[in-house]
């Protein structure tokens, strides 16, 4: 039989009802002829819920132990689960991740996978059972719960279907598949059938948030076919894949936006070697992810650096910059907190031209001014001011007709 990994999201896990709905999806999937093994996330809000309980405890929760109290979450669904399955006539079994054979590093909060051993996955599928797995969470090699950062569990599922050999990952959510942009904020964007893996990990890592990117990159490094669809309905999802159309009539495939975006700018920087090593091995060391990196050019051997950040991090950038402003001789470092992201994609745009003066110029005619620009292949990014950002993705997505296909 082939093995096919379902994956559910908090918001399909929410209550009784919703996992009594998703019980019996996988017991659909059963009856269908395939072995199933489930990956749940934790229900609804429970892991806002618990963060929130441990900074009532202390402001500054250990990571190690917060991993702990965080995987709770998913053991809670995955149990419960489990009984759903039993008490409508189905064998199953749940596993936390370290029962599933997951391992990870020692990088609490936001470990990665180092390997799995599926030994006890497969055994039980063997007995017939449905098997739910605790996404979001490993083990340490000295035996330490960790969890794999907010939207772990699309990794852990993406990475057991590689482990397992399945045939493809599927994950459910609350939303059809992927749209060209957020359907909240344009009503008429549409279901991509399909996307590729390139495409689909620049939307997911510019602010999409129907799949998280390191599951994204996952089964694109392992050729994972990966299917995102509604736990709600059974409408046809979108399937990320390596099997990209040849040619692409509109080269934008699609608008991710991001509001998770502060900027910090130091200035009156010396320009001379070694000073950006020590500005950024500082952050790097405090785990302080950076996105968009521009500086001007010096006048008199003096120079501005900018660079963004998650929102939730800017406070402890600061802090930890302050020895380092002081140390290289800059004038001051600033910051602001009020900013977001838009950003347009497709694999298309690496053979046209034409794009960025489009987005510029639709940007342009509704007065949004664009704070800093990146780019890859094929992405282009505006740093713009955060509360605009839903008018620039109404725009952008006008300006290149996504609605037409």
């Amino acid at each position: 039989m082939s093995i096919i990994v379902q994956k559910y999201g908090g918001s399909s896990v929410a209550d009784a009802d919703k996992i009594r709905n998703v019980a019996r999806r996988a017991i659909r999937s059963k009856e269908a002829g395939n072995d199933v093994v489930v990956v749940v996330s934790a229900m609804g809000k429970t892991t806002d819920q618990l963060i929130a309980l441990a900074h009532q405890i202390t402001d500054q929760p250990i990571p190690r132990e917060l991993d702990s109290l965080l995987s709770t979450g998913e053991i809670v669904t995955s149990t419960l689960l489990s009984m759903a399955l039993r008490s409508m006539g189905h064998e199953a079994v749940s596993l936390t991740g370290a029962q599933a054979g997951i391992r990870t590093d020692s990088t609490y909060t936001k470990a990665r996978i180092k390997g799995i051993n599926p030994k006890r996955i497969l055994k039980e599928l063997e007995e017939g059972k449905i098997v739910v797995v605790a996404g979001f969470q490993g083990l340490t090699d000295d035996l330490d719960v960790t969890t794999l950062g907010r939207g772990g569990s699309d990794t852990t599922a993406v990475a057991l279907a590689i482990a397992l050999k399945a045939k493809q990952c599927d994950i459910y959510t609350d939303v059809d598949g992927v749209y060209t942009a957020d359907p909240r904020i344009v009503p008429n964007a549409r279901k991509l059938d399909e996307i590729g893996y390139e495409e689909m990990l620049e939307m997911a890592s510019v602010g999409s948030k129907v799949m998280h990117n390191r599951a994204v990159e996952l089964g694109w490094v392992y050729h994972m076919p990966i299917l995102v669809a509604s736990s709600f309905n059974d409408n046809p999802g979108t399937l990320i894949h390596g099997g990209a159309s040849m040619e692409i009539r509109n080269k934008v495939t699609g608008i991710a936006h991001d509001l998770n975006v502060a900027k910090v700018s130091i200035l009156g920087i010396p320009d001379k070697p070694g000073i950006a090593s020590a500005i950024f091995e500082a952050l790097a060391d405090a785990g302080i992810s950076v996105d968009t990196i521009v500086q001007n050019a010096s006048t008199d051997r003096i120079a501005d650096l900018t660079f963004t950040v998650a929102r939730g991090e800017v406070k402890k950038a600061m802090e930890v910059l302050k020895p380092v402003i002081k140390s290289i001789g800059a004038r001051d470092c600033v910051s602001d907190a009020t900013l977001g992201k838009v950003s347009i994609v497709g694999a298309g745009m690496q053979t046209g031209p034409g794009y960025a003066a489009r987005m510029f110029k639709a940007l342009s005619e509704r007065g949004i001014n664009i704070e800093m620009i990146t780019t890859s292949e094929i992405r282009i990014t505006c740093i713009i001011e955060g509360s605009r950002v839903p008018e620039a993705v109404k725009a952008l997505h006008d300006a290149f007709e996504l609605e037409a296909g």
